[in-house]
């Protein structure tokens, strides 16, 4: 290189007033060996408090937590307990979902520790004060992939992350099980905690199982995490787990069941590779079983299964009969030892998952989801967020977002639950629009969205009993009449978003 080339790229430096990121001359080499940096250089705090004061928690901040530990959580009320107990107010709790052991939330929304909630889904005594007006400021529900979505574009701002982990090393690796400790709590998937940690302003990791670094595959890494808390428990393993996922016996449901597997095949989508996704209770759990048969006698498998994995969907996986499983939060301790000891078994974020931002979710890739409902109506939205007394009583899940990106959607929804019709002219909540929604299938017959003419021919040529969804909503009310109208107030206590953030529905106080 010619000597005006080297005046001219120093001038270039000079003038961009590059600078080293150090003092060269003031660095000090760490000399400590692993085990001592593990107990003098980590970010292990003294306690709750301590990790609560280091991330500079104010009044009015937003604080998240994840649910995982869904029905056996202990995450939540500890940690608004103690901030309670310091004298923050006017929080917002922003969790993926909140239920029943969540009880305890009421008297801080009373005390005025928390101001408002953003989250998927509400269930319990929670939800039944919340639907009767306790909150001045309406609650927001929004889908995972919603959720993740706010949290990425800043609509969601989180301050601070408390997130609950089953292991955890020095300096804030963190993971759904451990394999140090078998025996111990675990959750599997930290999917929906990915997302808090990746994007919130400080991170706190509580665990009761701090692990020797490295904590690897990690569900969280070290980077992400700013405080690491250990506590004798997170959670009560018989919530958080059951020992093993149960395929219905009501014979209703395994009717909806087979029929839904009978649709996935006359819909041409059962071929090699296809790739889909199913609910973890009732007739949407035991698709799988009938799908397995048809895959057996097809010779087929299937390219990956998606969403909340159960075991019945590690036993096809294990079985060969699906390459990949692809998990955001898993749903029995099989599904937690297998994402532990099967290469395959890949644990992905919320927003990977089902975020709109983008075509790259993988939402988008299915081909065939099979969801439930609590009503349907006439043209075809769904609602799984509000019973038929207009309680909260649910979440929407992952609901819109698959309904949305599988190229067939399907819906078990029985006629009548008890004497409570299912099939209704408006449903009480529009949680999934109906335009997202190809199919529903019932005891007594399949409705297919008139949008799919496609699906249409196909289910006609297999002899798919086929109804149109008002011939439905009509047997329904010869069956069980039509309920009186629910009476509510005017004041709004749930406003239900769409994946992009955009309002669809208002929940109103029940009178």
């Amino acid at each position: 290189m010619k000597d005006p080339e080297l005046r001219n790229m120093a001038g270039l430096v000079e003038i961009k007033g590059l600078k080293g990121a150090f003092d060269i001359n003031s660095l000090q080499k760490d000399y400590k060996t692993l085990a001592e940096r593990e107990t003098s250089r980590n970010k292990i705090a003294a306690d709750l408090e301590t990790a609560v004061r280091q991330c500079g928690l104010q009044n009015g901040m937003t604080v998240s937590f994840h649910h995982h530990f869904r029905g056996g959580d202990y995450i939540v009320n500890m940690v608004m307990d103690k901030l309670a107990e310091m004298g923050f107010k006017d929080l917002v709790l922003a969790a993926s979902s909140l239920t029943d052991c969540h009880e305890a939330l009421i008297r801080h929304i009373k005390n005025g520790v928390i101001r408002h909630i953003e989250t998927s889904g509400l269930r319990g005594k929670l939800a039944d004060e919340i639907s009767r007006g306790l909150m001045d400021v309406p609650v927001v529900f929004r889908s995972h992939g919603g959720r993740a979505y706010a949290i990425q574009t800043g609509a969601l701002p989180i301050d601070v992350a408390f997130l609950g982990a089953p292991s955890c090393d020095p300096f804030g690796n963190a993971n759904g099980y451990s394999r140090d400790n078998d025996d111990g709590v675990k959750c599997g998937s930290m999917g929906y905690a990915k997302c808090d940690a990746q994007y919130a302003k400080k991170t706190i990791i509580i665990t009761n199982n701090i692990v020797h670094f490295p904590n690897v595959p990690f569900g969280i890494p070290e980077s992400n995490v700013d405080c690491v808390v250990k506590v004798d428990a997170i959670g009560d393993p018989a919530g958080i787990m059951k020992g093993a996922t149960r395929f219905t016996t009501n014979p209703k449901e395994l009717l909806m069941a087979e029929a839904a597997a009978d649709v996935i095949e006359a819909s041409g989508r059962l071929v090699d590779g296809f790739s889909f996704q199913t609910g973890t209770g009732g007739a949407s759990l035991a698709v799988s079983r009938f799908l397995r048969e048809k895959m057996i006698a097809r010779g087929i498998t299937a390219s990956f299964a998606l969403g909340g994995i159960t075991g019945s969907i590690v036993d096809l996986h294990e079985e060969g009969l699906i390459k990949k499983l692809l998990d955001v939060q898993g749903f029995d301790l099989k599904a937690a030892d297998s994402l532990k000891n099967n290469r395959f078994h890949h644990q992905i974020s919320a927003e990977y998952y089902a975020s709109p931002k983008g075509d790259g979710a993988a939402v988008n890739q299915l081909d065939v989801v099979v969801l439930s409902a609590l009503e349907v109506d006439t043209a075809f939205n769904v609602n799984v967020l509000t019973g038929s007394d207009g309680l909260i009583r649910g979440a929407i899940g992952g609901h819109q977002d698959t309904a949305y990106g599988a190229s067939v959607s399907i819906v078990t929804c029985p006629l009548t639950r008890g004497r409570i019709p299912c099939i209704v002219d408006r449903v009480g909540c529009i949680v999934t629009p109906g335009k997202t929604v190809d199919v529903i299938v019932t005891e007594q017959g399949v409705a297919v969205n008139p949008a799919r003419s496609d699906l249409l021919e196909r289910f006609a040529a297999a002899r798919i009993p086929l109804h149109p969804i008002e011939e439905l909503r009509a047997k329904v009310e010869a069956i069980v009449g039509k309920p009186d109208p629910i009476r509510y107030t005017d004041k709004v206590v749930g406003v239900v978003t769409y994946r992009d953030g955009s309002i669809i529905d208002l929940i109103h106080q029940v009178a």
